[in-house]
């Protein structure tokens, strides 16, 4: 770990290489797992404000979701997460005409609806903020429905940090 300021950086984000692929692992990060991307109460207010302009993104068990559940819910750690269809895929879930699921959100950005991405721990995946009293981690977090987008990295030779430069 690399000490910046009052923020621990895991050495990983540094030195391991990766780059989505979602052609091979078509987007299982948006549909598998134990419980929904953390978010903010702030990005909570914001996806409120922009869910109708969202909602013909999303699939019809994302909304009957949102609807009975809500668009988020607070975890065991204390942190407000995204619902999920069944405990699985994210309420925001689409999928292109390959069957790749994709995110809704970032779907009605890219066609000019809303003027935002998606929430900050979306976007940096891989990456995973953990905030602690005293200070923050900023951890590389491997899975194995990853390891396409560890192989296409190093093909690439691209660190996280430099794939993630963006967010």
């Amino acid at each position: 770990m690399i000490l910046i300021e009052n923020v621990l950086v895991s050495r990983a984000v540094l030195e391991e290489e990766f780059v989505c692929n979602l052609n091979a692992c078509k987007g299982a990060c948006c549909v598998e797992g134990e419980e929904g991307a953390t978010v903010t109460v702030e990005e909570i207010e914001k996806i409120n404000s922009i869910y109708d302009k969202v909602k013909p993104y999303i699939t019809e068990e994302g909304i009957k979701a949102i609807e009975e559940n809500g668009i988020a819910y607070k975890k065991p750690s204390g942190a407000m997460g995204l619902n999920a269809i069944d405990n699985k895929a994210c309420v925001f879930i689409s999928y292109d005409e390959k069957g790749i699921a994709k995110c809704g959100i970032e779907d009605a950005h890219r066609d000019g609806a809303i003027d935002w991405k998606k929430p900050l721990s979306c976007h940096l995946y891989p990456i995973r903020i953990d905030e602690y009293k005293d200070f923050e981690a900023v951890n590389y977090y491997e899975w194995d429905i990853c390891s396409p987008a560890c192989t296409l990295g190093k093909e690439l030779k691209v660190p996280v940090y430099k794939f993630l430069k963006e967010p």
